[in-house]
This record gives structure tokens, C-alpha cells and sequence, in this order.
């Protein structure tokens, strides 16, 4: 299995990245793999899997592209770039985003910067990587249809814009929000448990071993690496999907080492990226309010209040609003977690819920995620 040793400049100086093009990345190795971690996922795939396969079948190199990409071990360097600029919500590990919402940045604009790195990698440099996915010491092993091809890196930046444009970014604002709220779970997990809490369970395998060491997943055959002063990027994304990455610059057609940017991509907590929960029974919601009776419904575990924005939807001033009234009633308590604040539900707020017929108290749910680089 591999590890990576880090020093402290390089702890010290992680942090949460928000990327577009993971995203991206990870819906396309969703529909790769045909198959939905959790429930909201296979909802997902039930729309976006049909009309993907079409454009596959009417595009030859871009079917053969991705099925030599994505690797059963590894994925195709060029494809899974290292996050560039942290966008203004990026954060550390030890620092909560703000409560307040802010405005969205222009994700599109973000995701079309991500992606031209993606479009400028040299043709020598796509094939190289693509036969290493394949095991291969040079890019005879390819299938036809790329050997023949003389834009790979084209093709595939207009595929990831294709599955980007059509299937991630008229779901963009609920997925950040997912995104914010994991990120928020796991300042909150780092401060009260440290660094073996906050990582336990961001891949599989992946586990902080105490002093500088940090077992970077299950894979038998995983390199080792030391990471001097290096720039640690942790890259949440809301598909079952994860990986690691890091700067490998080419030279003369030819990857060398890498040098100071590496980056974890894991996948949200899975009851977060569900996004959809327990139903809430119309009596309920007649009681208390279709609002308040979601936040009920939904502290089966304690959350704080951007995690209930994502799972809910509402706006985070009603989400405010609903607790404050659902804590007068004696329904729901908070307490303080670190730098932040769990809301989760009280004896009598799970009394009423028990006396509702229909009505589903949700447990904690684990994350999931497909393991692999």
C-alpha cells in the first residue's frame, strides 16, 4: 500500500480546493462504470447514463478514449490535471468556510480554465499516458482509433465538456452546496479529533498514522512518496469517486517526477451527496410546517446548519429560522463541535416522530466511495 510522508510546512498549509473539472471527472467515471453508489446517484444515471451512451456511439474515438483513460488501477494523467487557483470559498482544514452564504463564483468560467489544461497537453504526452494505463511501454498497445486520431487531448476536453455542459452544471448549485457542507464536516471532524478523524474515511484505505505519515489508500502496488514543502490539495466531489493526483510535467513528450502539488479527490459523505433523505410524512408537515418538519426528519444525526442547507435545499436563513423555533419547542439542541455547531434532534422530538405514522428516523450513513488513483 502507499504512503505519503509529509512534513509539517506541508500539513500545515493543506487545503480544501473546489473544482469544477473534478466534478467533472468523477460524473464521467460514473458513467463509465454504469453503476450509482447510493440512491441520488442512481437517480442521476437513470437521465444522464441513456443520453451519454449516445454521444459515445456517435463519437468512435471519444468510446475509445475514455474506455483506455480510466483505467482499472489508474487514470490517464492528462485527464485528472491537480486543481490550479483555489477559488475565493477555498479554505483550510482548520478553518471553517464562513457561515454566511456567499455569492457563487462563475463556475463555468472556472471549469473552462480547468479544461484548457486538459486541451493544451502535447499529443506525445496524451499517448504516453494512455499507455500507461494500459500497462504498456509505449503507445503501440493503443486501439486503432487513437493511434489514428492527432487531437486526443481535444477529444477528450470536448467529451468532459460535453458531460459537464449537459449532465453537472444545471445541478451545479446543489452539488456546491453538498461540497461546502462536507467540507464544513470535516473542519468540524479536524477539530475535535484531529487529522485521524478528519481522514478515516476519505478513501478507501486511506488512514493518518500519527506523526507524518499518511497511508494514502489500499492499493497493494501504491508508490511512496515524500512531500517536502509541498502544496496539499484535498478535493471533495459529490459522485461515489476517488483518486490521487499530482504536477507531473512533461518533458520531450515524456512525464518526469512530480514536483510540489498533490491533491486527494474523495467523494462526499454519502448521506450528503444522496441529497435526499427520508420522506417526510404529510402529517408532519402539516404540524410543524413542510420546512421545520424536514430539519426534523433530517437530525436523525447531528448536522450543522450548511449540512441541512444541502440536504434540504432551503436557504440558509430559513434554515436558521426553522431551528431557532424547533429549539423553543423542545424538539431539536445544539451543541458546539470544535469551531462548529451540531443541531440534532432532542427525546421529544424523536417522540413525535415515532407518533407520526409513515415517518422514517434516518441513521448515520457512511461515505462511499470506487477506490483507485
Amino acid at each position: 500500500m502507499g504512503w505519503w510522508r509529509l512534513d509539517a510546512d506541508t500539513l500545515a498549509g493543506s487545503r480544501f480546493v473546489l473544482s469544477p473539472l473534478a466534478e467533472t471527472v468523477a460524473a464521467l467515471k460514473t458513467l463509465h462504470g454504469g453503476t450509482g453508489a447510493h440512491p441520488g446517484e442512481r437517480r442521476w444515471l437513470a437521465t444522464a447514463l441513456p443520453r451519454y451512451r449516445e454521444r459515445l456511439a456517435a463519437d468512435p474515438v471519444a468510446a475509445a478514449l475514455v474506455r483506455t483513460a480510466l483505467g482499472p488501477r489508474w487514470n490517464a494523467t492528462f485527464l485528472t490535471p491537480t486543481p490550479g487557483t483555489p477559488t475565493p470559498r477555498t479554505t483550510a482544514p482548520g478553518t471553517p468556510p464562513p457561515g454566511a452564504a456567499a455569492p457563487l463564483p462563475d463556475a463555468a468560467a472556472l471549469f473552462a480554465r480547468e479544461l484548457a489544461e486538459v486541451r493544451a497537453t502535447p499529443p506525445a504526452v496524451v499517448r504516453a499516458d494512455l499507455a500507461e494505463t494500459l500497462g504498456a511501454h509505449d503507445d503501440s498497445a493503443l486501439p486503432p482509433p487513437l493511434l489514428r486520431h492527432e487531437d486526443l487531448a481535444g477529444s477528450a476536453a470536448g467529451l468532459l465538456s460535453w458531460v459537464w455542459t449537459e449532465t453537472v452544471e444545471p445541478d451545479w448549485a446543489r452539488r456546491r452546496r453538498i461540497i461546502e457542507a462536507d467540507v464544513l464536516a470535516r473542519t468540524a471532524a479536524l477539530g475535535s479529533g484531529g487529522w485521524a478523524q478528519a481522514l478515516s474515511d476519505l478513501r478507501p484505505g486511506m488512514r493518518w498514522l500519527g506523526g507524518d505519515g499518511l497511508r494514502t489508500g489500499a492499493e497493494p502496488a501504491a508508490e511512496s512518496r515524500e512531500l517536502t514543502a509541498a502544496e496539499l490539495l484535498f478535493v471533495p466531489v459529490t459522485p461515489g469517486q476517488s483518486w490521487l493526483c499530482w504536477d507531473v510535467p512533461p518533458v520531450d513528450g515524456r512525464r518526469v517526477r512530480p514536483v510540489d502539488r498533490y491533491a486527494v479527490v474523495y467523494p462526499c459523505s454519502g448521506v450528503l451527496a444522496d441529497g435526499a433523505g427520508p420522506p417526510v410524512p404529510e402529517a408532519l408537515a402539516a404540524l410543524l410546517g413542510r420546512g421545520r418538519a424536514e430539519l426534523l426528519v433530517a437530525l436523525g444525526t447531528p448536522k450543522t446548519t450548511s449540512q441541512l442547507v444541502a440536504l434540504t435545499g432551503l436557504p440558509l436563513g430559513s434554515v436558521g429560522r426553522h431551528l431557532r423555533i424547533l429549539r423553543e419547542a423542545g424538539l431539536v439542541l445544539r451543541r458546539r463541535a470544535g469551531r462548529s455547531v451540531l443541531y440534532h434532534r432532542t427525546a421529544a422530538g424523536q417522540v413525535l416522530l415515532d407518533a407520526v405514522p409513515g415517518a422514517e428516523a434516518p441513521g448515520s450513513a457512511a461515505s462511499t466511495s470506487s477506490a483507485g488513483y
